[in-house]
């Protein structure tokens, strides 16, 4: 994405957020619903180490995510997904509570340290375990949506060099195709890796996730080899069923100047662009990294890494892009006078994910807040959807999917036990009006995920922020959907957003 000539094109943030509302205000005194196209799919998302619990259950072992849980200060309260929303012994349950939402599809990931223990054999009673979920979902008519790898990796690996050991991209290969023997025949979309930008820069380089490295050198080692890795499964996949609909998901942004007219803001937003979004979009979609990408790395090491082939085996044709967004950047070269944080307030020390990008500050752009201090930029979903559609998916002619949206509330159970949320809702509403701003604008949405389902283990955050739209109570494990969730079901029914 040019962000240089974006920015050019981009009115100021709030004042975009503004003309979304309006744009959405105008459509609802026109018309009593705006509809979504036929064939678009309404679903929601979960991972399997926030929900799953079961973690030392039937031959599962530890994942990296559990060994960080137990380092001092990098989790809040030292929680865990030891327990977490008991998905495994209570998937019945949830998928009952889906079909009761109306969703038409579900996008969940398998645990690698469930299927294959410690990176080893393949384990019946983990795979069982998927294969009873996807039999749960069909019987209800819910198309299973999997994805392979959301953030697990077996501790096992890490102590060989997890995903900085080029060999663990073989590895990943090999666990995809052993998903594939078990699922295969039934999970029709097959998604590769959830926002590696997360599981490397931010696990790696930052080491404010597991396994909380912290070297810009390793960071994209991890990058590198988590699209490899990608490109692996992608082709073995393809060779097993050309019929699979196969893709990755990509975290995504909107990065903005604060000064158009400030050279340093205008590199400041090329730099998070590069290295937040085109690191990853274009080595799948070009064969090749940006050349101001690489500049900015330039003596980080990434070229020892980097093999002959590499890039074409990470261009492997796919089937589908899902789009993941919470918020945009509002970035400078000089510091913000009250910034925003938006990272868990744990005592471990962490740095930058940023491998280049030191001298880049986030500033604050007077809209709305989550309780994770992320800002509420629903209009940036509009725009970046129309980026990475002229840019990448459109050109390849790849599906393009919304497939994580959301927002933490501090919601609580009102005294007749429902769970009123109404900042969760206005949050819902919105960016399904930005999906359909983006469709008016001429780009073919084909889905939207809400996340998440349920109120979840939420990494370094513990159990201290709430996303889903149905309420967990962890200690009863008792579920209740929320206002957003009700509101969502008379969306799906629908199939249009009304006037709120």
């Amino acid at each position: 994405m040019s962000t240089i000539s974006g920015d050019e094109r981009r009115a100021d943030a709030a004042a975009s957020s503004a003309a979304a509302r309006t744009r959405a205000a105008g459509a609802g005194a026109a018309a009593s619903a705006r509809p979504f196209p036929p064939g678009f799919l309404f679903g929601a998302a979960t991972a399997a180490y926030q929900i799953e619990g079961a973690a030392h259950r039937d031959g599962r072992t530890d994942s990296i995510w559990d060994a960080f849980c137990r380092v001092p200060g990098a989790v809040i309260n030292g929680d865990s997904g030891e327990t977490a929303c008991e998905h495994y012994d209570r998937y019945r349950d949830d998928v009952a509570l889906m079909k009761d939402l109306g969703l038409q599809t579900y996008r969940f990931s398998s645990s690698w340290a469930r299927v294959r223990p410690d990176g080893g054999a393949v384990n019946p009673l983990g795979v069982d375990f998927y294969s009873r979920l996807t039999d749960e979902l069909l019987g209800a008519g819910i198309r299973p949506w999997l994805t392979l790898y959301h953030w697990d990796l077996p501790q096992a690996l890490e102590e060989d060099g997890g995903w900085t050991n080029r060999d663990t991209a073989y590895r990943f290969r090999d666990y995809a195709l052993s998903m594939h023997d078990a699922l295969g025949d039934r999970v029709p979309v097959w998604t590769t890796l959830n926002e590696p930008w997360c599981s490397s820069f931010l696990s790696y380089t930052a080491g404010a996730h597991a396994p909380g490295r912290q070297s810009a050198e390793l960071g994209l080692a991890a990058a590198h080899h988590l699209l490899l890795a990608h490109g692996l499964a992608i082709e073995a996949l393809r060779e097993r069923d050309a019929a699979l609909e196969l893709g990755i998901t990509l975290n995504l942004t909107v990065a903005k100047p604060v000064d158009p007219a400030s050279a340093g803001d205008l590199d400041a937003a090329r730099r998070i662009d590069a290295q937040f979004n085109r690191v990853f979009l274009d080595p799948v979609f070009r064969g090749s990294y940006p050349e101001d990408f690489l500049e900015d790395v330039t003596g980080l090491g990434l070229e020892k890494y980097v093999k002959d082939g590499d890039l074409a085996q990470i261009a492997q044709p796919i089937d589908s892009l899902g789009v993941n967004y919470y918020h945009g950047e509002f970035v400078s070269d000089r510091p913000a006078a009250h910034p925003l944080v938006g990272d868990a307030p744990t005592t471990r020390q962490t740095r930058s994910p940023f491998p280049a990008a030191d001298g880049v500050f986030n500033h604050p752009q007077g809209l709305p807040l989550t309780a994770m201090d992320w800002e509420v930029q629903p209009d940036g979903l509009r725009e970046l959807l129309v980026e990475v559609e002229a840019e990448y998916s459109g050109p390849a002619r790849v599906k393009l999917y919304v497939t994580e949206n959301g927002a933490a509330y501090d919601d609580t159970v009102a005294d007749d036990g429902t769970v009123p949320d109404p900042e969760r809702t206005a949050f819902l509403r919105e960016h399904l009006g930005a999906v359909l701003d983006a469709i008016d604008d001429g780009v073919d949405v084909h889905g939207y995920f809400y996340w998440s389902l349920l109120d979840n283990f939420e990494w370094a955050w513990g159990y201290e922020k709430r996303f889903g739209i149905v309420r967990v109570d962890y200690e009863t494990q008792q579920r209740t959907v929320k206002q957003s969730g009700l509101e969502y079901r008379r969306i799906i029914a629908a199939r249009a957003l009304g006037a709120a």
